[in-house]
């Protein structure tokens, strides 16, 4: 069956795929560690590597705006797409379900700008 793609052409893929698959690719780094260093890396590690990906994207966003200047502008939806790899994979890491964790945030931050919507219309 073939996947729906956007107007890019990239093929569409929902959040249990991106978990799915993101947890299965962690998998296979977890075999390179233990092979390595004898061990896996610690949820503490996934996130701080998480974090130091986070600050790369922040870098090559102010490269994108002009504001820092970067060799490295092209690695910035690589850099965006293992920002939520690492999500998907501490979600899983940590019992918690990566489809609930985006869905059920989404859901409180529309309701809390409706909620500021309603509050702005009744001042006026």
């Amino acid at each position: 069956m073939e996947r729906a793609r956007n107007q890019k052409g990239a093929m569409h893929m929902d959040l249990e795929e991106v978990e799915e698959r993101s947890c299965a690719l962690r998998r296979r780094y977890h075999e390179l560690e233990r092979e390595l260093h004898g061990s896996v890396w610690s949820i503490e590690e996934d996130a701080l590597a998480f974090l130091t990906d986070a600050g790369i994207v922040g870098r090559l966003a102010m490269d994108h705006e002009g504001r820092w200047p970067s060799a490295e502008a092209d690695r910035l939806p690589a850099k965006i797409g293992e920002c939520v790899w690492w999500l998907a994979v501490l979600a899983e890491r940590m019992d918690l379900d990566f489809e609930d964790c985006v869905g059920g945030f989404l859901a409180e931050r529309e309701e809390a700008l409706l909620n500021a919507s309603d509050r702005s219309g009744q001042d006026a």
